[in-house]
């Protein structure tokens, strides 16, 4: 397949249909000027070649009624003979002609055919339109040996306007001949034929242009419907769906597949939280019993040792609770309410909330934020931003300062926090899912679920998590899509 075909249908790709429309209506548009142009110029040609075949036989007829006067040479003609020419080509210019219009209703109405003389003799004053002999034209061989197309400018043949004219220069004798006729404007049929093809290449335009915008109107509209069901199956609500008869009717089918996959991912989703509640279910009664059994164990345990074994295990048992808890809400999704939220204030709040057991670790917390609002669900975020600050404060040194940021990069929000902690193994950076684990492994643990929670939470309200070394500690980095 040729490499310019291939361009050509790549373009016309990343065209939207309105575009198309509208640009198949201009083509139209452009094709018809086109052809009236053609047309025009060719009309204009054959108009041409009437007036020039006028003029042809106007000039015959001529050279005919001179007779002997146009054998005369130079040396033979008189003043009197010229005064002679001069009255007889007045009176020819001003006589009948056949197929020939008078000079008057041409200048009046534009229509062509009234014909136009010129003759000078070697003697005496030339007679007729000198216009004819000074006027520079265009040569028009393909009409004839000696065929001119001049253009008369306003006032010198019509006072009120120009006019193209035909003529013929030859000499007879010692004679200069200019014989024309004035070409036809158009004429009225030429006329009405202009007009019409002109308003059907304005009204096919015009209907090209409102069908593009019907069609634009018509797809923006089914587009909306189907962007809005997406978007309240992205925060949990299923409860609505795309019409099943589309606006547009190209967008039948997709809206039908659209329907069908919020169908299964309802179904998936509902199956989850009665796994989920299940589980819970199953959980919490031994997890209930291993910590009331825990407690005996502690009021019965002799020795130091095992108080402290029994207050470790119990312990492991509320993180395990709590763990439970924090992914219980993760998947109600349905309860959840999307609203504003300033990540500012956020980054603040944690700060505050955190600033004190900072203190006792000889640590202190920076905030450098600027105001900047997020859409999501504000108790979520609370708790990933607390966790994260929770993180940052128990790995910091004495004299450590975690710096949590707040700005927008690339028009985004981005909220960053920072510790001056060990970090983590730099082959782990580009693998946060591996540097979860790993902090897990090393009994490195934060509140809850900690990292993974975090990133769950992220993730559910279209941020990225990015986990960097920060020279010395780490920087966890979350960047939001909107």
């Amino acid at each position: 397949m040729p490499l310019r075909f291939l361009r050509l249908r790549a373009w016309l790709g990343r065209r939207t249909s309105t575009q198309l429309a509208a640009g198949i209506a201009v083509m139209a548009a452009v094709a018809l000027t086109g052809s009236l142009i053609a047309t025009g110029a060719a009309v204009r040609m054959d108009q041409r070649e009437k007036a020039a075949l006028a003029a042809l036989d106007d000039y015959s007829t001529m050279v005919e009624k001179l007779r002997i006067e146009a054998s005369l040479t130079a040396a033979d003609i008189t003043p009197a003979d010229a005064a002679y020419l001069s009255a007889w080509l007045s009176a020819f210019q001003d006589g009948p002609a056949r197929d020939a219009g008078s000079l008057e209703k041409t200048c009046s109405t534009g229509q062509g055919g009234a014909g136009v003389r010129f003759i000078r003799a070697p003697v005496g004053k030339p007679a007729g339109l000198a216009a004819l002999e000074t006027t520079r034209g265009e040569r028009a061989p393909r009409l004839g040996e000696g065929v001119h197309v001049l253009r008369l400018d306003r006032g010198v043949l019509c006072p009120a306007r120009a006019v193209e004219v035909v003529v013929v220069r030859r000499s007879v004798g010692a004679l200069d001949i200019a014989v024309g006729r004035v070409v036809d404007r158009s004429g009225g049929a030429w006329g009405w034929a202009v007009a019409a093809v002109a308003a059907a290449g304005v009204l096919l335009l015009a209907f090209g242009l409102t069908a593009a915008t019907f069609a634009r109107r018509r797809l923006t509209s089914a587009v909306a419907d189907v962007s809005r069901a997406l978007d309240l199956a992205s925060v949990g609500d299923f409860s609505v769906r795309a019409p099943e008869t589309a606006v547009a009717p190209e967008l039948t089918e997709l809206t039908g597949r659209v329907n069908l996959t919020l169908d299964r991912l309802e179904e998936l989703l509902s199956w989850l939280r009665d796994s989920a509640d299940q589980l819970a279910h199953d959980f919490r009664t031994p997890l209930a019993r291993a910590s009331a059994r825990l407690d005996r164990l502690k009021e019965m345990a002799t020795t130091p040792e095992a108080r402290a074994l029994a207050e470790e295990a119990r312990s492991d048992l509320t993180r395990l609770t709590r763990a439970m808890n924090e992914a219980m809400t993760l998947r109600d999704g349905e309860a959840w309410v999307f609203e504003t939220v300033r990540l500012d204030r956020l980054a603040a709040s944690a700060a505050e909330l955190y600033q004190p057991l900072a203190e006792e670790r000889g640590a202190m917390i920076r905030v450098e934020a600027s105001p900047v609002s997020v859409l999501g669900v504000r108790s979520l975020l609370q708790r990933a931003v607390t966790n994260l600050v929770d993180n940052a404060v128990k790995f910091s040194p004495d004299g450590g300062v975690v710096t949590l940021t707040v700005r927008l990069e690339d028009g985004k929000p981005v909220l960053s926090v920072a510790d001056q902690g060990p970090g983590l193994d730099p082959e782990l950076l580009d693998d946060p899912a591996r540097a979860i684990s790993r902090a897990a492994d090393e009994g490195r643990e934060s509140h809850g679920m900690g990292l993974a929670f975090v990133r769950a939470i992220l993730k559910r309200h279209g941020a990225a998590m990015t986990i960097d070394d920060a020279g010395p500690g780490a920087v966890v980095t979350a960047r939001f899509s909107r």
